[in-house]
């Protein structure tokens, strides 16, 4: 007679994980903060190049009022799907001035990070077994968050002589296969490429013309340089509701990325179904955050203002870094990030990023993280460290060993 322990071991089945999450990788930053751990401070502190961090403290004025919201026990409770009234007129108000365009309150549904946002945007666009279209390079996670909701991708790459930056008629042919998106990022990450405003008009007509919607993550809009504060005109489109979606994040502008707050911008019609979705995912984005940002979109202009600049001081200082290294080739810098080529010939992104980790104390990350055919780069997210640490990259980065 067999005992109960075999008895249970006949019946037990061990069950499966989704494989649509665990085909994927995991998050690649946490690797390569691994690798610096082996780095042993022979060539001094390490510098962090790996994640699109501001290298510098919230403002004073921000960091009480996060305190005091975080204290208030009325916001302890849910709040609205859509987000606190106070920063959907705020935000609205931000890109009325902005963008000279009509956009309301109506036209905007706070999330939990730009990442959410679009997760969210993507969930309520497109089902299993639709497509979306991205770049190649892409942002890792648009691509994992389509593959984890089993919507495919198709592929347009990029020419790095070209600037990185998407050819209209290499969308309009994607899009004629049946694509129910593109999604663009400007500021792009991660090659840092900014997309001129025509080049959006374009992409949005061409959009138009198949019936598809435009995707546009604008999370480093704060940061493009002098002369380009209005970033495009596509709110000025008659009906832009029924092909844009924007998305934004505070995070980057505010220095708070633990708090975890992003926007999308869409027709009141999209709002309501995003909501919907977002009631499942989290019910609504955190409230503290919100009440303070709300009224520093304004009093903090200054502030921000001092950010942008300084971000371009620190891009000064890494095209300078790059001319000062043999071998590199800087392909492609703007806003947070820059796309570097390295000089090791056939030796993989993954393994240079590592041996720059563990030998020279510099964090990056691997090109081919962001997509096929890009193992000859390296992405650096170099607005984590000012101009004197930037500085230090040519003597760290010319003792790598070859």
């Amino acid at each position: 007679m067999a005992t109960a322990k075999a008895r249970r071991d006949l019946n037990t089945r061990k069950p499966a994980i989704n494989t649509l999450v665990s085909s994927q990788s995991s998050p690649p930053i946490p690797e390569v903060q691994g690798w610096g751990r082996a780095y042993k401070g022979a060539l001094g502190p390490l510098i962090d190049l790996s994640q699109a961090v501001p290298g510098y403290p919230p403002h004073a004025d921000l960091l009480a009022a996060l305190a005091q919201a975080a204290g208030n026990p009325a916001l302890a409770g849910y709040g609205p799907i859509e987000g606190e009234d106070v920063l959907r007129e705020a935000l609205a108000g931000e890109m009325r001035r902005l963008y000279g365009a009509p956009v309301e309150a109506a036209n905007i549904h706070i999330t939990a990070g730009c990442n959410q946002a679009f997760f969210a945007t993507a969930i309520t666009l497109a089902g299993q077994g639709d497509r979306i279209a991205m770049t190649n390079p892409c942002y890792f996670n648009h691509e994992t968050t389509l593959a984890m909701l089993g919507i495919g991708v198709d592929y347009v790459d990029l020419d790095p002589e070209g600037g990185f930056l998407p050819d209209p008629a290499d969308i309009d042919r994607v899009l004629s296969r049946g694509a129910k998106a593109f999604a663009a990022v400007s500021p792009n990450n991660p090659t840092g490429a900014v997309y001129p405003a025509d080049l959006l008009a374009e992409l949005l007509d061409v959009c138009r013309k198949r019936g598809a919607w435009l995707i546009l993550d604008e999370t480093y809009r704060d940061f493009l340089p002098a002369g380009s504060e209005q970033p495009h005109r596509l709110f000025d489109e008659a009906n832009w509701g029924d092909n844009l979606v924007q998305l934004y994040s505070f995070s980057k502008s505010f220095c708070i990325p633990g708090h975890r707050l992003g926007a999308i911008t869409a027709s009141p019609a999209l709002v309501e179904q995003v909501a919907k979705v977002m009631d499942n995912l989290q019910i609504c984005a955190p409230r503290p955050p919100q009440i303070a940002v709300a009224p520093a979109l304004s009093s903090l202009d200054e502030w921000r203002e001092g950010n942008r600049l300084e971000i371009m001081a620190r891009t000064a200082a890494l095209k300078d870094a790059m001319t000062q290294l043999p071998g590199w080739k800087l392909r492609s810098v703007g806003a947070y990030f820059a796309f570097v080529q390295h000089p090791f010939g056939n030796e993989t992104s993954r393994k240079v990023a590592e041996r720059m980790a563990r030998e020279a104390g510099v964090l990056v990350l691997p090109g081919v993280y962001f997509g096929e055919g890009q193992d000859a780069n390296l992405r650096f997210a170099f607005a984590n460290a000012d101009a004197g640490t930037i500085a230090k990259l040519p003597g760290r980065l010319a003792s790598l060993s070859t």
